[in-house]
């Protein structure tokens, strides 16, 4: 039998979008979800963080309020949801977030 061989520790990978991304962007594979921590061009490799805790803007007029603790999705638009029907695991909040805040902060996980 072989062995794994340690690459790195996981809490970034290795990601080369199509288009241009902006810092704090959310990025969609299959079902692994991640943040862009830097701006990447569009063709050029750079990371996406799959760990770590970050503030994620919500449209306070979506009026989608979060629990600590709770999941929280995000769905085609990459606006945070609680339901999972049709939407990505982006992590749980680890912070409430009333209907009408901006953010609701989130520990993401996969």
């Amino acid at each position: 039998m072989s062995s794994a061989e340690f690459v790195y520790d996981g809490s970034a990978i290795d990601h080369t979008p199509d288009a241009d991304l902006a810092m704090g962007e959310i990025v969609v594979q299959g079902d692994l979800v991640g943040i862009t921590k830097r701006a990447i061009k569009a063709d050029m490799l750079g990371a996406i963080a799959v760990e770590g805790v970050f503030d994620v803007p919500k449209t306070p007029a979506s009026a989608v309020a979060f629990a600590v603790g709770q999941k929280v999705y995000v769905d085609g638009s990459n606006e945070p949801q609680t339901t999972a029907t049709g939407n990505k695991l982006l992590g749980k909040a680890v912070l409430a977030a009333a209907a009408d805040d901006d953010n609701v902060r989130v520990r993401l996980s996969q």
